[in-house]
């Protein structure tokens, strides 16, 4: 494998082809609800992403292939009075999982986080996600306050629906 990590443009065919494609892949996949996403949904990604200020994408590609993406938002913790980074949507096409892809993205988000100074990175992930023990392994843990250990969940509302 020829395995390389960049951070999106936008403005670039190539990418800009490869974030629908990787994003119709994992919502394909169970963990991302085993359905493909609508085309008029897809035609609008790359130009949401690409108006958002916070956004920041990062593809993995096999040679010219594309074959992971890490979809990321930088936000702020109140509490650090510091930027964090999102990790939103994190996949890697079904044949490269287990060989490291995941991993490298991780730290190319991370890196870019120490970058823009931010305090810390956060998920949400399913409890039945096989990639769970990569978070782990890559010290991803239950949110704290101090010292105190506080399991959290994942609420959402959905507004505006079109």
């Amino acid at each position: 494998m020829n395995l390389t990590i960049v951070e999106a443009d936008f403005q670039n065919p190539n990418h800009a082809e490869a974030i629908p494609l990787l994003i119709n892949a994992y919502a394909l996949d169970p963990m991302g609800g085993g359905e493909k996403l609508p085309d008029e949904v897809l035609s609008r990604v790359v130009p949401g992403l690409s108006a958002h200020p916070s956004s920041l994408v990062f593809l993995a590609y096999d040679g010219d292939r594309p074959i992971g993406i890490a979809n990321c938002f930088v936000g702020f913790s109140t509490f650090a009075a510091r930027p964090l980074v999102n990790v939103h949507d994190l996949a890697v096409i079904p044949e490269y999982r287990g060989e490291g892809v995941g991993e490298r993205l991780l730290e190319e988000v991370e890196r870019k986080a120490t970058a823009l100074n931010c305090c810390k990175l956060t998920l949400e992930v399913r409890e039945d996600n096989r990639a769970r023990s990569l978070y782990q392994r890559f010290g991803f843990g239950d949110f704290t306050t101090g010292k105190e250990v506080m399991r959290t969940i994942f609420l959402e509302k959905k507004v505006g629906e079109s």
